[in-house]
């Protein structure tokens, strides 16, 4: 008689603070795994416990450095699928490769599609993620996707720390109008854009602004930030036009020095951000949120085969 799938949750080594979260909230032991070096760089990993016939979920966001990272994950998948695990999730909280979706120039990749192929080739059976930078990756795989949003987590800080009653979102460029309309929608506040211009892979400047900001309390709300260059400028020319504070509401923050430096002149008054990367705020005004609860149920409810849907909604939504 065969035994019921057990619940397993590893990680690799990308961010295994949020994943031991992850696991104190559903109250499962975090599985253990050997994920290391070989010293002429090759990963070696050794899956330490017997997984055969389980509901295995493995934790690792590719963020910097993204090739070794999903290297980590394609070999954890590749080890657990010749283990004999039933079912394989990939928990990828940050997705990268995400900006490489289309082809926007002559002879380059859609390497978001072949990260997508990779991690179906190696054995995974579904993907649950946060915040895609572009939702039409979700189409990229053959396997299922359970896309969420950080926007639970961020909605329940604005109302906790009042900052509601002199609010306008807005987006910092045009292409993130839909997240900022449906944040703006969700707070009932009203919504206003930037305009930009990029002048370089690491400078933007910000050209026109639509919306209410005159003695208002601005609210940014983007997917990622790694040199805080849309960040910046769209703030700068929102203050310049009147906005009394400008907060950044971020799913995925990856900072660099350049991005730090930005953040130091003291333009956004406030970077909220998740933990689904590690965010190191060395006295930086950066708020970290933690998205271990929102992952954590949704992973008991895959396990469970129930609806991830009503993670989606929001206290008073």
């Amino acid at each position: 008689m065969s035994k019921p799938p057990l619940l397993k949750v590893f990680t690799g080594n990308s961010n295994p603070a949020l994943a031991a979260e992850m696991c104190a909230h559903m109250d499962v032991p975090l599985g253990s795994a050997t994920v290391n070096r070989f010293p002429d760089g090759e990963t070696f990993v050794q899956i330490n416990e017997n997984i055969r016939g389980d509901d295995v979920f493995v934790v690792q966001p590719t963020s910097n450095p993204a090739n070794d990272r999903i290297m980590e994950l394609l070999i954890m998948i590749d080890a657990m699928r010749r283990a004999s695990a039933k079912r394989i999730t990939a928990v990828i909280p940050f997705f990268g490769y995400a900006r490489q979706d289309r082809k926007d120039r002559p002879r380059v990749p859609i390497t978001a599609k072949l990260v997508a192929n990779l991690l179906t080739a190696a054995g995974a059976h579904r993907v649950l993620t946060l915040d895609l930078h572009a939702q039409q990756i979700q189409g990229f795989f053959d396997i299922p996707v359970d896309h969420l949003f950080a926007s639970p987590v961020f909605y329940n800080h604005i109302h906790e720390n009042g900052l509601l009653s002199n609010a306008t979102v807005f987006s910092p460029d045009i292409g993130g109008m839909k997240a900022a309309a449906a944040m703006a929608e969700m707070l009932d506040l009203p919504l206003g854009f930037v305009a930009k211009r990029r002048t370089n892979a690491t400078t933007v400047e910000a050209t026109n602004l639509v919306g209410e900001v005159e003695g208002r309390d601005i609210i940014l709300v983007d997917d990622m930030t790694e040199t805080a260059g849309t960040l910046v400028a769209a703030g700068r020319l929102l203050k310049q036009s009147g906005a009394r504070t400008v907060r950044a509401f971020v799913s995925h923050c990856m900072l660099g020095e350049i991005g730090r430096a930005r953040l130091r002149e003291g333009v956004i008054d406030e970077l909220v951000t998740t933990n689904s990367t590690l965010v190191e705020t060395d006295g930086l005004p950066i708020t970290v949120l933690s998205i271990a609860q929102l992952l954590g149920d949704a992973i008991l409810r895959i396990y469970r085969n129930e609806s991830v849907t009503s993670l989606f909604k929001v206290k008073g939504y």
